[in-house]
């Protein structure tokens, strides 16, 4: 027997690498979130420099949290925790640190051009193409790094949380591949393959299994493999865990489509994200009951140790941010809900509740194990809990009551049948108190999080004081050759034990799983032409639509407006005509957008003079008292880059926008003609210097926001 014992050593140099890394992304991400807050409590804080206005700054804060921080997280437990329960070290050392380098670099791309404006505007996938590339290429070097770590394991069978893991690679690596799509124009813009609707579609087939497969399942993973660790208990049940896996993997991936609940998506998709949603409490709760009672006898611990009051309230989180996910994807609650800030409360509910205190707990119970010395602080320990606990409930509670005061004002009537609050700043200004909670929230979370990072620091500092041996452990254990066969009859699920034995089977049937939900859904809207019905009044935008266009979305509008209006009375009434699945044909990507801190822009062209727009986009509180949208006063200032309008066009054509040889090759001709023409306008409504101001951004700005539901006006 002796032969067969093996020696080996982990690589815990990467997860400190991975821990260290993830605090610093958190607070920067968290800080620039502080920021954003602050700004929309008092919009002078945008400080009229364009790389840190709200519209750039919300996509950076989104990416930073998401896979700056919670990315950074995973990757430290799960380097860890493979290791250990398939008892081998990482494959490759160099795949681990190409790995590490390879994702800061993209997360410091993505720092660098999202305020740069240099986005694809689609929600928690805004970064350009040679950056997904990047994003592609090290992924598939981590899969492989994990997969061929399971092929050279020591251990037959494979633990509950390596099934998360590999749902998390196979699933993530297909939802960014297929969303990412794109034809490049340049090496920083792009343009979706998909359009409209269809665009829409694949878009949240993508955000919201964004949210399954990379905020969900790998801290799911860590849930069991840490949770029972820190408690020394068991996992309360191994049949519920293997009910939670394969109900939550499937259902989870058909979900997508409640968040265009209510809009001009086809009714049978709809109806399919509502199904799916519901369904989706039962193994949601099954792995938040799975893992509170695998608290039980651990009560007593619980009361004073602050990692497993962390690990609470994160899963307590995670069941609340489950049950209130279906909810709102009822058409009726979600028509108060979606647009409103109550989405905003909770979203934070899950990433700052759940990922955030699952990451602390996690945090705090590796640092003595890394650095070989105890927390240096256990009161500052607890302080940071408290802190964040009572910060993430002043946030959400914010944004819920936000949420409703806003809904409820969009809906109100008077008596004779006109709106309450016709002016859409009304429910705005009645915003400003719960931005102010929330910003207080917000800082307390972060606070906290400064709090960590400074006992990390001194944690780390006492090890090197004590000379602490941070070399990588060494363990001993039987080859799995040598292994015998373990009896399976008396197992509680013996048919499942032999699965997780056979590692490629079980990731094949993994596979199959989570891939029939997504193609089952966008392959009949996007192959098949006839399910969006045409109107013959849309055409393409003009060249310089299209590159005002390109403005708006450099500048994130759509981060507060959208462009939907939905078949509510209130919102025809605000609004105008309810919008139509062709009207958006030729949107790459679309713009629907995902809340409303401004008005719906779906109807705005010609609402309002072109001097108005003029005004409104450099003082807005000229045109609108109390708005708190910044002033963007470079559009004024800078000249419209036509160098890529040709190719604009040239990859419009291409991806099936019906723009001729004539149109392209008469681009810039066309483009300054109806610059020109606009500018003479705005000098007949009271523009008096207008040297120049027709080669300006905001005439191209101007053009995009005037055209913009204008081609079904007078039809319906």
């Amino acid at each position: 027997m002796a032969q067969n014992v093996e020696t080996f050593s982990y690589d815990d140099a990467i997860v400190r690498k991975f821990v260290l890394v993830t605090l610093l992304w958190g607070v920067v991400g968290m800080l620039v979130g502080v920021i954003a807050a602050a700004q929309l409590a008092h919009w002078p804080f945008n400080f009229d420099l364009p790389w840190i206005t709200f519209g750039r700054l919300r996509p950076l804060h989104t990416n930073a949290v998401i896979f700056a921080f919670a990315g950074n997280t995973i990757f430290a437990g799960m380097y860890y925790s493979t290791q250990r329960l398939l008892k081998t070290r990482m494959w490759s050392d160099t795949l681990s640190a190409i790995h590490f380098w390879g994702w800061q670099l993209i997360i410091v791309s993505a720092a660098i051009t999202l305020p740069l404006g240099i986005t694809v505007s689609k929600e928690y996938a805004e970064l350009e193409w040679p950056i997904d590339l990047a994003i592609a290429v090290v992924w598939v070097l981590f899969a492989v790094n994990f997969f061929m770590t399971i092929a050279r394991r020591r251990e037959r069978h494979i633990y509950v949380a390596i099934w998360f893991y590999i749902a998390t690679l196979l699933t993530i690596a297909m939802l960014h591949v297929v969303n990412s799509l794109a034809l490049p124009v340049s090496f920083t813009k792009s343009y979706s393959v998909f359009a409209g609707v269809q665009d829409a579609l694949v878009q949240w087939w993508y955000g919201h299994n964004a949210v399954a497969f990379f905020l969900t399942t790998p801290f799911l993973g860590l849930m069991y493999y840490f949770l029972p660790k820190a408690a020394n208990r068991p996992v309360y049940s191994y049949r519920l865990s293997i009910i939670h896996f394969w109900s939550l993997i499937f259902i989870y991936i058909w979900a997508g489509p409640h968040h265009l609940m209510n809009t001009s998506l086809p009714e049978w998709a709809q109806t399919i994200g509502v199904v799916f949603s519901i369904t989706l409490i039962a193994p949601s709760w099954g792995g938040m009951i799975n893992g509170l009672l695998t608290l039980r006898g651990a009560w007593d611990k619980l009361r004073t140790d602050p990692i497993l009051k962390f690990f609470v309230v994160g899963i307590t989180f995670y069941g609340m941010s489950t049950f209130e996910g279906p909810m709102m994807s009822i058409k009726q609650i979600n028509s108060l809900t979606h647009y409103t800030d109550y989405t905003i409360g909770h979203v934070h509910g899950g990433a700052l509740g759940w990922n955030g205190f699952l990451s602390f707990g996690m945090i705090y119970y590796l640092m003595p194990k890394l650095w070989k010395t105890e927390m240096w602080s256990p009161k500052l320990v607890m302080t940071h809990f408290w802190l964040s606990t009572i910060g993430i409930v002043l946030y959400i509670v914010s944004m819920w009551s936000a949420g409703i005061t806003q809904a409820l004002m969009w809906w109100a009537f008077t008596d004779e049948g006109t709106l309450l609050y016709p002016e859409f700043i009304e429910t705005v200004t009645k915003l400003i108190p719960f931005y102010w909670v929330r910003l207080l929230g917000g800082s307390m979370y972060l606070f906290g999080l400064l709090l960590m990072c400074y006992n990390v620091l001194k944690t780390i500092g006492v090890s090197k004081a004590k000379g602490a041996d941070l070399s990588d452990p060494t363990y001993k254990a039987v080859a799995l050759s040598a292994q015998p066969d373990e009896e399976e009859a008396n197992h509680p699920s013996p048919w499942h034990r032999r699965l997780e034995g056979k590692p490629v089977a079980f990731s094949i049937l993994t596979l199959l799983a989570v891939i029939i939900g997504g193609p089952a859904q966008y392959i009949p809207l996007v192959a098949i032409k006839s399910n969006i019905a045409t109107i013959s009044s849309v055409k393409p935008y003009t060249a310089l639509q299209l590159e005002g266009r390109d403005i708006y979305i450099r500048e994130g509008c759509y981060n507060c407006h959208s462009q939907m209006v939905r078949p509510f009375r209130d919102e025809t009434v605000r609004y105008g005509e309810y919008s139509k699945a062709g009207e958006f044909v030729y949107d790459h990507p679309f713009q629907f957008g995902s809340k409303r801190t401004g008005p719906d822009l779906h109807r705005v062209g010609g609402k309002y003079p072109h001097f108005w727009h003029y005004r409104h986009m450099a003082e807005p509180q000229s045109t609108t008292p109390g708005s708190i949208m910044p002033r963007y006063p470079w559009l004024y200032k800078n000249n419209l880059d036509t160098s890529l309008t040709s190719d604009k066009l040239k990859a419009m054509r291409t991806l099936g926008v019906p723009y001729t040889d004539q149109d392209i090759s008469g681009a810039s001709d066309s483009l300054k003609a109806e610059a020109q023409s606009l500018v003479e306008q705005l000098q007949s409504q009271g523009v008096t210097d207008t040297t120049g101001l027709a080669e300006k951004e905001i005439i191209a700005l101007i053009a995009y926001l005037q055209r913009l539901g204008t081609d079904i006006k007078g039809e319906h």
